[in-house]
């Protein structure tokens, strides 16, 4: 029986490896943030997930801005090779896509107030199949606001209250728990000791008239 509970963590282990390794191999396409704070680095998000028959596709990525009354104008490429265009931007920009090109982010260094626009990631795919080279597009727009300082996030702050709330339930339940426990093991001992006492004010010759017979 001692067994059991070990053969049972050891699969519950095992799932929980199972389950990441899984989790970890799935893409999820995750919008950028729209607020950046002057001074600071920005990452410009941008995430296309590849399916399947997607693998054997070339990527082609390239990224524009556009200022507010303004025209879009392109301000970097990925063909294989990084390049940048000339641009409000020249030396700021840093490549963030990974080596499977499902992410083609890029980083807006120093970000300043005049940065402020629409930016268009546009993902072109490439098929490699042998009898036609379909292509696939698709594209991504994130609207940024550069402030000059950072506001405080309602999200966070509720998302720290309720966790404060769920550590103090955890705690007093905890407490609770413990309390039960030693109140039913102290309990036990106590019946326990009373039992042991019952049986020694008993008697000796009525506790071996309290043996169990042996039939011959």
């Amino acid at each position: 029986m001692a067994a059991l509970p070990r053969l049972l963590c050891a699969s519950s282990v095992a799932l929980v490896v199972v389950w990441a390794g899984f989790c970890s191999a799935v893409c999820v396409e995750v919008p950028s943030e729209t607020e950046a704070v002057q001074g600071k680095d920005m990452k410009l998000l941008c995430i296309s997930c590849m399916k399947r028959e997607e693998v054997t596709a070339s990527t082609v990525v390239e990224w524009f801005y556009r200022p507010e009354g303004g025209k879009d104008e392109p301000i970097y490429e990925y063909r294989k090779t990084n390049h940048e265009f000339p641009s409000r931007f020249s030396g700021r920009l840093q490549w963030n896509g990974s080596k499977d090109m499902q992410d083609v982010s890029i980083t807006v260094l120093n970000v300043t107030l005049n940065d402020s626009g629409i930016y268009t990631c546009n993902i072109t795919r490439e098929f490699e199949f042998e009898i036609h080279r379909p292509l696939f597009t698709s594209s991504r727009l994130i609207h940024l606001t550069v402030v000059e300082e950072a506001g405080e996030d309602f999200t966070s702050v509720i998302s720290e209250i309720m966790m404060y709330i769920l550590l103090v339930f955890l705690t007093l339940w905890l407490l609770i728990e413990m309390v039960y426990c030693y109140r039913k093991v102290s309990k036990a001992e106590e019946a326990a000791q009373e039992n042991a006492t019952d049986y020694l004010a008993i008697p000796s010759e009525n506790k071996e008239n309290c043996a169990v017979p042996v039939e011959e």
